[in-house]
């Protein structure tokens, strides 16, 4: 049914909350959403000119902030995906010179990751590139602004992690 401006284009009343509340939650929601979506689009259009897009960066930086190798799907499990996803991934990068993977010494069937030099480079470009991106999207929030978002998100994403093995 079409949107008429009317009590259905409102999100359903939930026991226990006021529309206030709700409301609020609700452009949570969609704020959230929104955001990520337009910040990712944004930032895979700057690195897309460098052949690289956003999904790339969080596999070659989650590797790089292992500070070690790592176990294929301890990587998976940081991004959040799942392991064939990674494998794609990965085998792309790998072909590229990149990534290396190698047996683990103690249990052949793990594959440890790490980038190579080639990746490291990579790397820094892309990083510089979303650091750029990134300055320009912060630019009007002060330091305390910041440190409130931050915050807040560091919260949410504690709450939202629990079980979960990631950042």
């Amino acid at each position: 049914m079409a949107a008429t401006g009317t009590d259905d284009d409102r999100p359903h009343t939930l026991s226990g909350l006021t529309d206030a509340r709700l409301e609020r939650e609700y452009g949570f929601t969609y704020r959230t959403i929104l955001f990520a979506r337009r910040y990712r689009a944004l930032l895979d259009e700057q690195l897309r000119p460098m052949g690289y897009g956003t999904a790339r960066m969080e596999a070659l930086s989650t590797i790089d902030r292992a500070r070690e190798p790592s176990a294929q799907i301890a990587i998976a499990k940081r991004i959040g995906i799942e392991g064939p996803t990674l494998t794609r991934m990965l085998d792309a990068l790998e072909a590229e010179g990149l990534v290396v993977r190698r047996a683990d010494p103690n249990d052949r069937r793990t594959k440890l990751i790490e980038l190579t030099p080639d990746g490291k480079r990579a790397l820094d470009e892309i990083m510089r590139v979303a650091h750029n991106f990134r300055k320009s999207i912060l630019e009007d929030l002060n330091d305390a602004e910041l440190d409130a978002v931050n915050k807040v998100t560091d919260k949410l994403l504690s709450t939202l992690s629990e079980g979960y093995d990631v950042f």
